[in-house]
């Protein structure tokens, strides 16, 4: 991120909305949309090309879907946030792309003014998701953990860590979790180095990822 300057890649095959929040990112202070393209079929290329601190992802795409881009994008370019945009709602697609690495989940009736500051949430490292989708995140948690499976490994997580991460979960920002359990952000990001050391993940996403799959809070 260049002088504060949050440059965005926005893959989308509706030219009407890829023009549309194109217009928007461009005309916000301090972002710049560097390129919106219709599938992401050259996404390597052009992370290369236009360095971006975060990307806005369509799932459904001609040649390549979302969730294939995010795993090329986390296994590639881990540095490089993403943040999922559909129309849907279902568990299965959110789970998958949260999975492969998505930073975050929005729906694509999200308000320009909310697409903005979940852009801005993302750059900084936050995991930004619609209400409907985290209340939909926080379902499936609960349902796993009521489905008996046994808990992995328990990764030595203090109390105050697992109440973080269970935040997180919740799609929680960095500040969020700040005011809800009154502590400074500087705090914050301390407990979540030791939270990423303790899971062995490197990124938000993975420690939401695993907190998920293997029931750890």
């Amino acid at each position: 991120m260049e002088e504060n300057l949050i440059t965005v890649l926005l893959y989308e095959d509706l030219a009407f909305l890829r023009e549309g929040m194109y217009q928007l990112i461009n005309g916000t202070t301090g972002m710049k949309c560097a390129g919106a393209f219709e599938n992401p079929k050259n996404i390597k290329d052009q992370i290369y090309l236009f360095k971006p601190d975060v990307i806005l992802m369509d799932i459904e795409m001609p040649e390549m879907n979302g969730i294939e881009a995010v795993k090329i994008v986390r296994a590639e370019f881990p540095e490089v946030a993403v943040l999922m945009q559909t129309i849907h709602e279902e568990d299965e697609k959110i789970f998958d792309a949260l999975c492969a690495g998505a930073a975050g989940y929005l729906l694509k009736k999200t308000k320009p003014a909310e697409l903005l500051e979940a852009i801005e949430v993302a750059a900084k490292g936050g995991a930004p998701m619609s209400p409907t989708i985290a209340a939909k995140v926080l379902t499936m948690f609960r349902k796993m953990n009521e489905s008996g499976i046994p808990v992995q490994h328990e990764y030595d997580l203090s109390e105050k860590e697992k109440n973080i991460l269970a935040l997180l979960v919740k799609g929680y920002s960095q500040k969020m979790i700040a005011d809800e359990v009154a502590i400074s952000i500087d705090t914050v990001r301390f407990h979540f180095k030791n939270i990423y050391k303790k899971l062995q993940v490197h990124s938000q996403a993975e420690a939401v990822s695993k907190a998920i799959t293997q029931k750890i809070v």
